[in-house]
């Protein structure tokens, strides 16, 4: 398993012809471009779940969770904007 940490309108490249575009998002979404070729199958995990209907194979798919918070030397500083208009 490789964990990333990428910026907005970073890409990777798997193999030759596969590339996955990271667009940004919010606190708990993130947009994704996948540019693949039409062969490749591509299946969303939740679509992948409810489809299955055994429940021993449903325990045997992986969850992934994220992280509760950043560690402190990884997070943005807060700035401090003043605010001249009352002045």
């Amino acid at each position: 398993m490789l964990r990333l940490t990428v910026n907005t309108e970073e890409y990777l490249m798997i193999g030759d012809d596969i590339k996955i575009v990271f667009l940004g998002g919010s606190r708990n979404h993130t947009r994704v471009m996948l540019d693949i070729p039409k062969e490749v199958n591509v299946l969303r995990g939740k679509v992948l779940e409810a489809k299955t209907t055994d429940p021993e194979e449903k325990k045997n798919f992986p969850h992934y969770y994220a992280e509760p918070g950043l560690p402190e030397k990884y997070r943005k500083k807060k700035v401090k904007v003043n605010n001249l208009a009352g002045t």
